[in-house]
């Protein structure tokens, strides 16, 4: 999605190798594209994740689809490596024992929101001034994956909630 399309170009900046998942072929080409190394359908991702790190895991997951990656994002990862839980495009994650992090190497799990990361006018200025600030270098590309008539921003919804976008969609006044 536009989230994961903007980490992948992030995660290239710091010098990571960067494993993507997606759900169709289109949407893993636009990742290789955003510059990920690798990008794996759904299907085993975690088990060919694991071999491209030598079965070491990676380090972190980024997941903002939910459901239905949930068990692999967490296979994926190394002892004590972090899952930043941001999405569930596929439905919300169940209920689960928390024993199960200590089980799978100690791991860490964040559920973040945007809010909690702009308490303050001057944290979003920060956060909002660095992506900007690359996109305006061209640094980062933006992906406007739809437009749609402000007057439609109901089927905007229902084409982002029925994962039918690929990048970012814009609603014209």
């Amino acid at each position: 999605g536009g989230v994961g399309l903007l980490l992948i170009q992030m995660a290239k900046m710091i010098g990571a190798t960067v494993i993507t998942t997606a759900s169709t072929e289109e949407k893993r080409a636009l990742a290789k594209e955003a510059g990920a190394d690798y990008a794996l359908p759904y299907e085993g991702f975690d088990q060919k994740a694991r071999e491209i790190t030598g079965g070491k895991g990676v380090d972190v997951v980024y997941d903002g689809v939910g459901q239905a990656t949930w068990e692999g994002s967490l296979n994926s990862l190394r002892i004590r490596g972090m899952l930043a839980l941001y999405g569930q495009s596929s439905g919300p994650v169940a209920p689960f024992n928390p024993q199960v992090l200590n089980q799978k190497g100690g791991l860490y799990l964040t559920r973040p929101s945007l809010w909690h990361y702009t308490q303050t006018r001057q944290e979003l200025e920060w956060r909002a001034g660095d992506v900007m600030r690359w996109a305006l270098e061209g640094r980062l590309k933006i992906r406007i994956g739809a437009e749609f008539p402000l007057a439609q921003a109901a089927q905007a919804h229902k084409a982002l909630q029925g994962r039918e976008t690929t990048g970012k969609v814009l609603l014209i006044p």
